[in-house]
């Protein structure tokens, strides 16, 4: 790739494989090298070796496209040198200064931006989905896309394109937040009217999904059903101390230590909400026998306050592999409830339904909807409504469905 020389001052490209990304790609950037100091600037772009190695004399039309943009990448890094050198002087502060603010005006470029940016805080899950919905835009439309051109319409095409290949709704609600979250982020780009998203314009839809809640007599059966290996027997129990821990999820249950055990307790906080709330609110379940019988089975031993009540996460695991290891306990879990409501013929059973079973059963007993709503760590009453109202539209369904059922 180009280099530039310029005053002392040197600039190339460089392919850093010093941190392997989740993807097994590794980030292009751009190298500024000045008095005997560099500094590295992210491109927005991340390749395989591969990739990197067939860049120059490829002929592959998305290759040529990623060329194309770091070379426009760097063009604008030789440029803010050339002017600098040119009138104030060049310094540090000054091109960071200059290329915070000279944001690329391109969709792709900024998520992959982006997607550098929540990896590097330590945020490998949130950077996957940001790279899920890149990969998506890609496949759909071309690399240099302009914030201008994402209108109402481009987004009506997008959503049907989605829809067209299989995706749940749900789905593209979360890649349609991300663009949003995008473009919000580099409104200098356009103008307010022509801004895509709101009423009147292009309104994000809510995935329905199938949150199907089991009644405490269909867990009880779930308990009872006899299995054939221990594995199958500590997932099952896994999940059933998620349905009685206040329908806590798995990311959040694995990162459970003894410390949050007080006076009969378990304390936490929403690992999803950690970061969009600014008022956090504690989570209290209290700790049953039952609980407590699945931690002596399968917990943690040592049960010193900084150890994980249940022994899959350390703490000197990375981000990235905490979330791996996250998924994989999820996805045991999911296989194991799966066959067990396979044959107890409830439908496919997932870790979903721990959380929806917990919510419901409270509801159908009467339990205030406050309490609900502090249970679930929900930050207001209206979101509770909102969950539990999803399930009363299945049970609406259900009974609509007895009056043409005369076979």
């Amino acid at each position: 790739m180009e280099k530039f020389s310029l005053a002392g001052i040197t600039a190339s490209v460089i392919f850093d494989t010093r941190r392997t990304k989740e993807d097994l790609t590794f980030p292009v950037k751009f190298r500024v090298t000045f008095d005997r100091k560099q500094v590295y600037y992210l491109s927005g772009i991340s390749l395989t070796e591969d990739e990197w190695n067939k860049l120059d004399k490829t002929r592959i039309r998305e290759l040529i496209r990623v060329r194309e943009l770091i070379q426009i990448g760097f063009d604008k890094v030789k440029n803010h040198i050339v002017e600098m050198e040119r009138g104030e002087g060049f310094s540090w502060q000054g091109l960071n200064t200059r290329l915070k603010q000279g944001k690329q005006n391109s969709l792709v470029p900024e998520f992959l931006s982006k997607i550098d940016k929540l990896e590097a805080e330590g945020r490998p899950g949130t950077a996957s989905s940001y790279r899920c919905s890149a990969n998506s835009i890609q496949k759909f439309t071309r690399l240099n896309l302009k914030f201008g051109d994402i209108t109402p319409e481009w987004l009506m095409k997008y959503e049907r394109h989605m829809v067209s290949e299989g995706r749940a709704m749900a789905t593209v609600g979360i890649y349609m937040r991300a663009i949003r979250a995008i473009i919000n982020e580099n409104k200098a780009f356009i103008t307010p009217s022509q801004y895509p998203f709101g009423r009147g314009k292009y309104e994000i839809k809510k995935g329905s999904g199938r949150k199907m809640a089991l009644t405490l007599a269909q867990i009880n059966e779930i308990l009872k059903l006899e299995l054939p290996t221990p594995e199958a027997r500590k997932y099952r129990d896994l999940w059933y101390f998620s349905f009685l821990c206040n329908g806590i999820n798995i990311n959040d249950l694995l990162r459970l230590k003894f410390s949050n055990i007080e006076n009969g307790e378990i304390l936490f906080l929403r690992g999803k909400t950690i970061r969009t709330n600014k008022e956090l609110k504690e989570i209290r379940a209290t700790l049953l026998p039952e609980m407590n019988g699945i931690i002596k089975k399968w917990g943690n031993p040592d049960r010193k306050p900084e150890n994980h009540i249940f022994p899959f996460l350390t703490s000197e695991m990375t981000p990235l592999q905490i979330r791996v290891r996250v998924q994989d306990v999820t996805r045991r879990i999911n296989l194991r409830m799966k066959k067990i409501g396979e044959a107890l013929n409830y439908g496919s059973i997932s870790t979903y339904n721990a959380r929806h079973s917990f919510a419901t059963i409270l509801k159908h007993n009467n339990v205030n909807i406050a309490f609900i709503s502090e249970s679930l760590g929900h930050s207001d009453l209206k979101t509770t409504e909102n969950y539990l109202e999803s399930f009363d539209n299945v049970e609406r369904a259900k009974v609509a469905s007895i009056l043409t059922n005369n076979k």
